[in-house]
């Protein structure tokens, strides 16, 4: 119920890609066959803004911004789109709204252990989604993100290698200048990109399925 009243908070306060927006048409060629995935039921938008990002809530609303479609190749799309569905399989999308919801409301653990759910003003609903947002995981659930977004590409034949290249680009964007600053401090905490990508290689080669990317450039 939180993350349904955020994501209508974000999806109002966001540019929204229409439905005949080529961005729209790329996710829904993409993702067509992935709205029922894994138990989930899920519903996919993009947000057309500068920002370099995407996010999954516990309702299973997958947002994807259109800055970061435009640096990744559709196979890198599908691993880092099954990254965020892997956060809210393995709940941590559910853990992060519970930490914002106490926060917008101002309360602590123990005024909420009753589960019930206050009504929040349209403000607090807006500090929840920003908190949220700005949530990190823990270093464990990134990794078991990782694991789910790769077991997601082997299992549907999804070219795997695409999720090594994709954390080589957040890797070089991260090493940015200014321009990247803003998302320089969005992956402070999250694992470091180079070495899931060096995990996704040696789990690709195991498994017989790594082929060399050469050398992983930014668009």
């Amino acid at each position: 119920k939180l993350s349904k009243e955020s994501v209508d908070y974000m999806d109002k306060n966001n540019p929204i890609a229409g439905p005949k927006d080529p961005y729209t048409l790329r996710l829904n060629k993409l993702f067509a066959k992935h709205k029922s995935q894994d138990g989930l039921n899920l519903n996919y938008k993009v947000y057309k803004v500068s920002d370099i990002n995407a996010f999954a809530c516990a309702d299973g609303s997958v947002r994807v911004f259109s800055s970061l479609m435009d640096i990744m190749t559709d196979d890198e799309l599908l691993a880092v789109i099954g990254h965020e569905i892997g956060h809210v399989k393995n709940e941590d999308t559910k853990d992060a709204m519970k930490s914002a919801y106490l926060k917008a409301a101002a309360m602590d653990a123990a005024s909420s252990a009753s589960n019930a759910v206050a009504t929040l003003s349209e403000s607090q609903v807006g500090k929840m989604a920003n908190a949220f947002l700005d949530a990190s995981h823990s270093k464990k659930q990134e990794n078991q993100a990782d694991d789910y977004s790769y077991d997601f590409m082997k299992s549907n034949n999804y070219n795997v290698v695409g999720a090594y290249t994709a954390f080589k680009k957040l890797a070089l964007l991260s090493e940015g200048g200014s321009a990247q600053s803003k998302f320089q401090k969005m992956f402070n905490s999250h694992p470091d990109s180079n070495k899931r990508a060096e995990a996704i290689k040696k789990k690709a080669q195991k498994d017989g399925l790594w082929k060399d990317p050469g050398i992983v450039s930014l668009p």
